[in-house]
């Protein structure tokens, strides 16, 4: 979607500034779900993108150590299962938002709006954290 493209390029490097972004009103379609990502580099610029990429790879690589310190195998596979649904989920709407791949309607993790991907997402990170506790 080039309207994606259009929110990201006057971003620059710290942004238009909170709620300024222009393209959400009338030129991006589903802002706030698919194209989160796009607003949040046009209203944060650089500076967001790196903030969220970085929480991104945090959660990665936590997920990542807590599913190689699991004790049994089952714990292990799960773990590793939650984290790469999370990173491929994250792929493919980054992929999207950038124009890589046509609009899949898949969501940004915790950060789109909708229900049941937040809630799958909240409840992923929950068994996370209850395999890094056993």
């Amino acid at each position: 979607m080039i309207q994606s493209l259009y929110a990201i390029g006057p971003g620059g490097l710290l942004g238009m500034g909170f709620l300024n972004s222009r393209q959400k009103h009338f030129y991006l379609p589903e802002p706030q779900t698919d194209f989160i990502f796009s607003i949040i580099s046009e209203e944060f610029g650089v500076v967001g993108v790196i903030l969220v990429s970085i929480l991104f790879l945090t959660v990665l690589y936590r997920g990542i150590k807590i599913a190689l310190n699991a004790k049994n195998l089952f714990a292990k596979y799960l773990a590793f299962g939650m984290v790469f649904q999370m990173l491929f989920q994250t792929v493919m709407n980054l992929m999207v938002v950038v124009g890589l791949i046509p609009v899949t309607g898949v969501t940004l993790p915790f950060l789109s709006y909708g229900g049941s991907s937040l809630l799958i997402s909240m409840v992923s990170i929950g068994i996370l954290l209850n395999i890094s506790r056993n």
